[in-house]
């Protein structure tokens, strides 16, 4: 019966506090979200002088090659940090990339399709990261290419990593042909 005796009743919860703290929590979450919302919709009116993207042309030509991976956003050319989000450029998506003698053709089921001519192609590499997103070295397949004036940086990861050898070497072949036959 001692035992009985000393049991204490539990702490009383104060539900008015507790309310008040997830509230407020909940309203600074709200209050991160609409800054970076809105600091999302300045970086595209900042970069609204960037020209439309163009669209594949009609007969694009046979495929030279053709892969399936994840667009990890486009940068300016050199700044892996400054994300470019006008016209859709920063929205991550799945990719269907598709090489041709006109030039490289990026289909994004949900986002914002485009077309790299091939004149407008510059280099091929790989790279480990791209606008924040960092991978293992080698893990990106980067596209420098020319819109309007500027140089960007376009990032894709193929569903199958080593593919992206294979196009690197074929865009940098197509890119140096391109450059070759510009010069005659």
């Amino acid at each position: 019966m001692l035992l009985a005796a000393e049991k204490e009743s539990a702490e009383v919860t104060d539900w008015a506090a507790r309310i008040g703290w997830l509230v407020g929590l909940a309203l600074f979450v709200a209050l991160v979200y609409w800054l970076m919302r809105e600091g999302w919709k300045w970086r595209g009116t900042l970069q609204s002088d960037l020209p439309a993207l163009p669209d594949a042309p009609d007969e694009p030509g046979p495929v030279r090659l053709s892969m399936s991976g994840r667009y990890h956003g486009s940068t300016t050319a050199g700044q892996w940090l400054d994300r470019i989000v006008a016209h859709g450029l920063g929205t991550r998506s799945r990719v269907e990339l598709t090489l041709t003698d006109a030039g490289l053709d990026v289909v994004r089921p949900g986002a914002t399709d485009f077309f790299v001519p091939a004149p407008a192609l510059r280099e091929a590499r790989l790279d480990k990261g791209i606008a924040g997103k960092v991978l293992t070295e080698g893990g990106l397949l980067v596209v420098t290419w020319e819109h309007g004036d500027r140089l960007l940086d376009s990032g894709f990861r193929s569903d199958r990593a080593a593919e992206h050898n294979e196009w690197v070497e074929a865009l940098n072949n197509m890119i140096n042909k391109t450059e070759t036959e510009g010069a005659r």
